[in-house]
């Protein structure tokens, strides 16, 4: 019998004789596992009749004593709990619309959704880039929902304005790093790039690296300064 099942693994399955020895030990432990996992599923299922059965006694000796079982009027689940809260169009009414870029972390919290942790993130992205060229880079700073941001054009306006760029051709490696348009890797190609071949006329010149793609480098050239 023994032979004969050694034979079928090898014939049906292409198992060796070890992988054979080895198949016929696994069965074992497989079967364990198995009934392993039964017996804890006839337990649990146990546990929970045993609660439901108590529950009910619970519920029998309450009502026996005369006291009365009331539902909540209150819903488990309140709709209202989903729905995003709109601006307040009388709110809006009584406030002057700045400039986003003057709008600091105290500010910008006048904005549904946004709290102290999130306008003290959308500053610092802001500070840190240098100033926003597009309304879509907000989508950048970590946490801030897509209706939050249609929200902050309700209270602010946007104009591109970019306060700080990064001297290109005079940056070392650590400097162009502190940019979080740059990676310390994407800096160092940069300036090894400029040391071997001169000085970057324009952001046209990163094409001739031929790691860059073509949207990293449009993302960056607003912050660059080639003079």
């Amino acid at each position: 019998m023994r032979a004969r099942f050694f034979y079928w693994l090898k014939v049906y399955l292409g198992f060796s004789s070890k992988e054979s020895r080895g198949f016929v030990l696994l069965i074992p432990v497989l079967l364990l596992l198995v009934t392993t996992m039964g017996v804890l599923k006839l337990i649990r299922r146990s546990k929970a009749e045993n609660f439901h059965v108590q529950y009910l006694a619970t519920i029998d000796s309450l009502e026996a004593s005369g006291m009365v079982l009331v539902s909540s009027p209150f819903p488990v689940f309140n709709p209202q709990d989903t729905i995003v809260k709109k601006s307040n169009s009388k709110q809006l009414e009584n406030l002057n619309r700045i400039p986003f870029s003057e709008a600091d972390s105290v500010i910008l919290q006048i904005v549904p959704g946004i709290g102290q942790s999130t306008a003290s993130r959308i500053v610092k992205f802001r500070e840190n880039i240098g100033g926003l060229h597009s309304k879509s880079q907000l989508s950048e700073v970590y946490g801030l929902k897509p209706e939050t941001i249609e929200a902050i054009w309700e209270y602010f306006d946007f104009s591109p304005g970019i306060f700080k760029k990064v001297k290109i051709n005079q940056a070392e490696v650590e400097e162009l790093a502190k940019h979080p348009y740059f990676s310390y890797a994407e800096a160092k190609v940069l300036v090894a790039y400029r040391k071997q071949h001169g000085l970057f006329q324009s952001s046209d010149d990163f094409l001739k690296i031929k790691i860059f793609k073509k949207e990293w480098i449009d993302k960056i050239s607003p912050y660059l300064d080639f003079q």
